[in-house]
This record gives C-alpha cells, structure tokens and sequence, in this order.
C-alpha cells in the first residue's frame, strides 16, 4: 500500500509506548482478584490465573478462545502501528495453542486532528496481518479520543483437551523464547531521540511476526505451559508461569536474546520506560538476581515487550524441534512463582 504519513508523530501524542502502558501489575491484580470469580463450568479458563486469554467450551471438542488486546503508538508509522498491535493481539490466542478466527477493531481516535486516511492506514495494518493469520476482521468499534489507540478483540479456536495454560509446568522442564528482547528499549529510546531508523525498523520486524509457526511448533514438541512476553516484561511473564505451575524457575540471564543494538541502548537508565522500571520494582519481590549479572541484562529481562515471543515450558530433550527458540532458563522445585536470575 501507500506509505502514509501522520501529520503529527503518533509517538508524540502516546503517554505510554505499546504494552509499556499497561496499568503496573503490582497495583492491577489486587484490584482484578478482588472481584467475584466466573462459576458457569463451560468455562474452562478465566480470569484467577492470570493466562493469556479465556477458554470457553462449547462442546467436547471445541471451545471458544477470547481475548483483547489494545495500546497508544509506539511507532510513528501508521501502517505498522496497525500490524503491531494486530499480532500482539493475536498472539495470547496462539499463547493458548489455539488458532484465531475472527477479530474486532477496538479504536479510540482523534479523527479531527489527524484525518481518516492515517486511520484508514492503522485499520488496513490489523487487517492485513489478521488476514495474514487466516483469520477475518467482522467489525468493531470506535470512540473520539485525543491519544490514539488501537487493538482488537480476537475470538479462537481450540480442542477443550488440548488447551495450554501458564499452569502445567513440571519441575526440570526447560524454558524456551521465540523471539529476542528489546523493543520496549528501542521505542523508548527512539521517542527520546537516541534510536535510528534502522534500530526501529529491526524491532518493527520482530513485533509484527506472528507467533503461529511458534506455537504449532511448541505443540508438537508437547509443550506443558505457555506464555507469550508482553508488558509485563520476562521476568513477570515467567513469574505467572512458576506460581501457576507451582514451581519455582531458573533464568540464565546471558542466555536471553536481545536485538542487535539493545546493550549499547540499556547500559544505563536512558532507555527504560516507565513501565519497565514498575516491571522491575515489581519483579524486586518475587525474584533474586545475582551480583555477576549485567546490569544491561537486568535491565533486558523486565523489559516492557509489545508483541514479544512464546515462552514454552518444555521437555529438554523437545527444545531442539522449535525453530528460533533459545532455552533461557528451566522450572524446578522451590517456593512457587519465586525466579532466581543468574
């Protein structure tokens, strides 16, 4: 398509950066536990622990996989910032191992200001990575508001007997991400004027991956949990994944993959965004991180990700068989959701 420029950066009128504006967990799970749990039996997955989407079984052999997903810009490209957001949503469904079918345009626009062919360029980046997916855009809806935002609600797929959630983790079971760590630093650092274009462009390309071959690939290699690494960082995303199984993990620190570039960008605090330092603040009472680690790499783990990678609790001798993955860590015997980073 044409490429199509906003008259205003979008960056610039985002209080926070893609999933880097999620409320901090620290504050938003007290608030969502709180609340009176779902009791209907078809449900099969909710809200109490804290997985990628929800799970409702219509027969024996279907269930429905929902959930949604939406962020302010954290690129100033309309188009990729509709391809972005779109594969961030649909990654919690292939988070579940299920496969998406349909999604619905979640907008929140200031059409006066910045015209509709910038929105028509965002809505055409969902579609056309939606599409991309096999699934189809049915709809959506649309409020008038001064900070762009954009996602979708995607409904999936999936066998009732075949559902993974972050809780099935055994202890000695190996830990594999799909997709290297850094983009929350990189559009930090570019809406502050220390990324080039080329920088933004490599964390472009990985946040508008989707995560199906990934998640195809972890089931065949029988993966017992799975995650996908958003805003809350590794580190928080692991921490669901240990407590949920009951176990605690171990990270190798060095192992982690980062883009090309991150190091330099988090040698210091220049590059952390607001929603990683509560990222890391929280990660301070659930984890240990010895005094050998980077501290660049320290950094790197609570990372606020928009559209990051599965990460899949796996037999060791099946991690081969995910192409892309890299074994960062493993689940073992301890106080559960407890992370000790070496």
């Amino acid at each position: 398509m044409t490429a199509v420029s906003s008259p205003v950066p979008l960056t610039s009128l985002s209080s926070g950066a893609g999933c880097g504006c999620k409320l901090a967990a620290a504050d938003l799970l007290p608030i969502v536990m709180r609340l009176p749990a779902a009791t209907d039996p078809r449900l099969l997955v909710g809200t109490p622990t804290g997985d990628d989407a929800a799970v409702f079984r219509l027969t024996d052999d279907l269930a429905l996989v929902q959930t949604i997903d939406f962020f302010t810009s954290l690129v100033d490209d309309p188009y990729d910032f509709g391809r972005i957001a779109a594969a961030n949503a649909l990654s919690d469904v292939y988070a579940m191992g299920g496969r998406p079918i349909t999604a619905m345009n979640v907008v929140a626009f200031p059409l006066e200001q910045l015209g509709g062919e910038v929105l028509g360029a965002i809505l055409r980046g969902g579609l056309d990575v939606v599409t991309a997916a096999g699934a189809s855009v049915v709809g959506g809806h649309s409020i008038k508001d001064d900070e762009p935002k954009y996602g979708l609600a995607v409904t999936g797929t999936i066998d009732p007997r075949a559902i993974v959630t972050n809780a099935g983790g055994r202890a000695g079971d190996v830990l594999v991400l799909t997709k290297p760590l850094g983009v929350g630093a990189i559009v930090t650092a570019a809406k502050r004027g220390a990324a080039g274009p080329e920088l933004v462009r490599a964390a472009v390309d990985v946040m508008v991956e989707l995560n199906a071959a990934a998640s195809e690939a972890a089931l065949r290699a029988g993966v017992r949990a799975m995650t996908d690494v958003t805003g809350f960082g590794l580190l928080g995303h692991l921490h669901n994944v240990a407590r949920e199984s009951g176990l605690a993990a171990e990270l190798d620190a060095g192992a982690v993959p980062a883009i090309d570039g991150v190091e330099a960008l988090l040698a210091d605090a220049g590059a952390v965004s607001g929603g990683s330092a509560r990222n890391a603040e929280w990660a301070a009472t659930f984890s240990t991180v010895a005094g050998g680690v980077a501290p660049w790499r320290a950094r790197l783990i609570t990372d606020a990700t928009t559209s990051g990678g599965l990460l899949a609790a796996v037999d060791a001798e099946a991690a081969a068989t995910i192409p892309g993955g890299t074994v960062v860590g493993r689940l073992v015997e301890g106080a559960p959701g407890t992370i000790t980073v070496r």
